[in-house]
């Protein structure tokens, strides 16, 4: 079933016209002035709230925007803080994963509070957080105070992301409203990560790095106090059930499990007994909490979510992207600085075709051919368009120019990926009850961070081990030192290239999977061809 969005606001504002109308008595007679002027009260309440819906979506952007740029800002500015902190190389990787770590692992838990306090709570409860733990990554004096920092980061990101896009998910429930927001969202949550490096750079070279930091204070402190006067969140929403404690520790153990499995991985081999027991642990603890998330009353999160296959395509299709694609960032900024000895502002700047494309994808094609083609044509296209932008950054070598290799790869990977990021945020929260509105906008944001830290630890460790494997067969030959440094630098660049090539395979398995699991219409119903459809809000 599916309301338009003046439905949506008579089903909002009539009733209290309707309770005005049983304040008078029965009999009583009422001129045609008086009910003109009730229905124009009425309607301008309606507009009043369709403006504040609008308005809010400028404060939970801006919110979307704090999280997704902390998961790349600090990349650029990670070799003068190594230097200043004294991070040794083995362990400089945990400035970005302790952010993915404790957001992935909490995100679920953190979207099933959204749910029950309120999101509009969540959300500035956040975002005042996120601010608290910014201030004290700014200040940071040692690596451990760093990765502590960047550790509560990561758990207020898991209670703000999945608050703001459930707020999306329940205030814009008309399908062409609908399509324009999640375009803005979507738009903010693929192209930020770009505008991460770009930011970073600017800051670390101009100022210090500690404002890569800093600088999220003051626009979470705005973004908070614009939430906190501005999202009307529509009542009977919340889910009052009792939190899943259960669910909760199993999951974030889990979670947690797999990623340092993988950055354990990196480090010390895939044989290591460390490596595969924390493999097998959350393989048990995943299966531990699937067991009793289907038995217990209040689960943390409902199979019902993720058990649909459209849901679950997207869930499962879009984390496995974000494997290629932040792993990716990770070389490319290496590449720039390390290879070709751009400065940090220099690298930053290299990525705006990529924010440029994420915009075109997200804002200009997205909406357009949303409510014209079905999802799963629209996303298949879009990783495949990512996926040819990852062609051409295979080919990378010592010599690549920018201009003919990186930039219209860069421009590619970008378009493909807002094209595809559009229908997946509102794809993942089509359809849910309201109650479970904040868990299945922390599946996406699990997928996206899960994936990401993953993606980072796994293609790291590909491209470390090519390179050790090239320079072992390849050092004896060079006499001199510079013919080492560029045996060094060829065996860099050789280890990226083969990491990218399996980031294609991992675009090309997601658009396998999206066409085969997702078979949502353009009307949101299965096999049906003609609208968009919009989920019932509960009022």
């Amino acid at each position: 079933m599916t309301f338009s969005a003046e439905e949506a606001f008579a089903d909002a504002v009539i009733p209290s016209k309707h309770a005005l109308r049983h304040l008078q008595p029965a009999d009583s007679s009422r001129s045609p002035e008086v009910d003109t002027l009730m229905s124009r009260t009425a309607f301008k309440a309606a507009g009043d709230a369709h403006a504040e819906r609008w308005k809010a979506l400028v404060f939970i952007a801006l919110a979307q925007l704090i999280v997704v740029l902390d998961a790349t800002i600090v990349n650029i500015a990670l070799p003068s803080a190594q230097q200043e902190l004294g991070i040794s190389d083995g362990d400089r990787q945990w400035v970005v994963t302790a952010y993915a770590l404790a957001f992935g692992g909490l995100v679920l838990f953190g979207g099933r509070v959204a749910d029950l306090w309120g999101r509009k709570r969540a959300f500035v409860v956040g975002l005042i957080g996120f601010a608290a733990a910014s201030a004290l990554g700014g200040a940071a004096t040692t690596g451990t105070m760093m990765f502590g920092a960047r550790a509560l980061q990561g758990a207020f990101g898991a209670l703000l992301a999945p608050a703001a896009l459930s707020l999306l998910a329940v205030m814009f429930t008309d399908a062409k409203e609908r399509a324009k927001a999640f375009g803005i969202y979507g738009a903010i949550a693929g192209g930020g990560s770009a505008v991460g490096f770009i930011l970073g750079g600017a800051l670390t070279e101009y100022l210090d790095w500690r404002w890569t930091f800093f600088v999220n204070i003051p626009f979470a402190i705005v973004a908070a106090a614009g939430a906190y006067f501005v999202v009307r969140e529509p009542e009977g929403s919340r889910n009052r059930s009792p939190l899943d404690i259960p669910g909760v520790v199993l999951s974030t153990l889990a979670l947690a499990s797999l990623v340092y499995g993988f950055n354990h991985a990196e480090s010390h081999g895939w044989g290591d007994t460390t490596t595969i027991s924390l493999f097998g642990a959350s393989v048990v603890l995943l299966l531990a909490f699937v067991l009793t998330e289907a038995r217990v009353k209040a689960p943390l999160l409902p199979l019902r979510v993720v058990t649909d296959r459209n849901r679950g395509g997207v869930y499962l299709s879009l984390g496995i992207a974000v494997i290629a694609i932040f792993g990716t960032f990770l070389f490319l900024t290496y590449y720039l600085q390390v290879v070709k000895g751009y400065s940090p502002i220099k690298s930053g700047f290299c990525f705006l075709p990529m924010v440029a494309g994420m915009m075109v994808g997200s804002t200009q094609i997205g909406p357009r051919l949303m409510t014209r083609v079905p999802a799963r044509f629209l996303m298949g296209s879009g990783f495949l368009v990512a996926a040819a932008g990852m062609f051409l950054l295979a080919q990378l070598e010592i010599g690549s120019s920018y201009a003919s290799t990186v930039l219209p790869a860069l421009a590619l990977l970008g378009l493909g990926m807002g094209m595809t990021f559009m229908p997946a945020m509102s794809l993942a929260t089509l359809g849910v009850e309201p109650r479970d509105a904040g868990v299945a906008s922390a599946m996406v944001n699990t997928s996206q961070q899960v994936g990401g830290a993953i993606g980072t630890a796994l293609l790291n460790t590909i491209a470390t081990s090519v390179t050790t494997s090239y320079v072992q067969d390849h050092i004896a030959s060079a006499a001199t030192k510079p013919q080492q440094q560029l045996v060094q630098l060829q065996g860099v660049v050789h280890g990226y290239s083969n990491a990218i090539w399996f980031a294609i395979g991992m675009l090309v398995l997601a658009t396998l999977i999206v066409l085969t699991l997702v078979n949502v219409g353009r009307t949101g119903r299965e096999g049906a061809e003609d609208e968009v459809a919009v989920p019932v809000v509960a009022h």
